[in-house]
């Protein structure tokens, strides 16, 4: 670990020629005082590094000295070609550039990292999307995502189900999430950053302005708070059940991970015949009985009672028809 520890240091300093060790101790998860001790350790093998103290110090590299380290390890070879999106970044445009820079990769590793690579790729494949899931169409993805390059001002007209607006925006990022792409970005009139569909855009405008997009704004953070917020806002009820032990393992085959998950910790010890008491998060009633529905007989609504009473009905009805 601290090997790995110093290369990535050593690059880190290689980009930006200067930081503060309080920077470089957050951005590898250590100690102030394990900074010191790793540029000691490459002081001692002859990089030539030195600490300035005071409000405008830090941590420096001798200008234009460049490591020759050029090479990758096997997990970053692996994952180089295992983790790559092809039909993602065909659609953004980039995937000949994909090819293009796995090729040269291959062409400066070593023989041993080279054929891990090739084996990597030949037996692991990512395919983001659920089974039957369509594309949507996506003719102004292009346009779009180029606005997000350039950091231009964006006017898109907007899809919903109240009907279609216009909005003005600056687009910070673009988000593949189970196939579906969506961008993200501020509302300059409501001074709010938001999500759109990118499949739900019907015009795009491309703007002659420029914006300064926020250098503290992380994509990736923001859309994972983002995600969470929105989860939690689905769970508005909770239902109460006894579950066989069959229907217990398909449980999770039904219900939102979130709530699978905050449902086993709700989940009492079985009966004589090893039936569960359950709680279980829901959006809506409405939503609790389709989700419930596949499991049959294996589940008994214990609460609340208007949903008891109405997947009883639902269960009779199919019995009629099915007589």
């Amino acid at each position: 670990m601290k090997a790995s520890r110093l290369v990535s240091l050593l690059l880190t300093l290689q980009q930006r020629r200067s930081a503060r060790a309080a920077e470089l101790a957050q951005l590898f998860e250590v100690s102030v005082r394990t900074v010191y001790r790793d540029v000691a350790a490459l002081q001692a093998a002859g990089v030539p590094l030195w600490t300035e103290p005071g409000r405008g110090g830090g941590i420096r590299l001798l200008e234009g000295w460049r490591t020759r380290l050029d090479g990758l390890t096997g997990a970053e070879a692996a994952a180089l070609f295992a983790g790559a999106a092809p039909a993602a970044l065909a659609e953004l445009g980039l995937g000949s550039v994909l090819l293009a820079a796995q090729a040269k990769v291959l062409a400066t590793l070593p023989e041993p990292l080279r054929d891990r690579a090739r084996t990597i790729a030949q037996r692991f494949h990512l395919d983001a999307p659920g089974w039957f899931h369509r594309g949507e169409e996506l003719p102004h993805l292009m346009s779009v995502a180029e606005a997000v390059w350039e950091q231009r001002r964006v006017t898109v007209r907007y899809r919903r189900a109240d009907g279609s607006v216009r909005r003005v925006l600056e687009p910070y990022g673009l988000v593949l999430k189970a196939g579906v792409w969506y961008l993200v970005a501020r509302v300059p009139d409501a001074d709010a950053v938001r999500t759109y569909r990118l499949g739900r855009i019907t015009a795009v405008e491309p703007g002659g302005d420029t914006f300064e997009r926020p250098a503290q704004f992380q994509l990736a953070q923001w859309w994972r708070a983002s995600a969470a917020s929105f989860d939690r806002t689905l769970i508005r009820d909770r239902v109460r059940l006894r579950v066989s032990p069959h229907g217990l393992r398909r449980l999770p085959s039904v219900t939102d991970p979130a709530a699978r998950d905050e449902a086993v910790l709700h989940t009492g010890p079985p009966d004589e015949q090893g039936w569960c008491e359950v709680e279980l998060a829901v959006e809506s009633p409405r939503v609790a009985l389709t989700q419930l529905l596949p499991l049959g007989a294996d589940i008994e609504i214990l609460a609340p009672v208007e949903l008891r009473i109405e997947l009883a009905a639902l269960g009779a009805a199919i019995a009629a028809r099915n007589a």
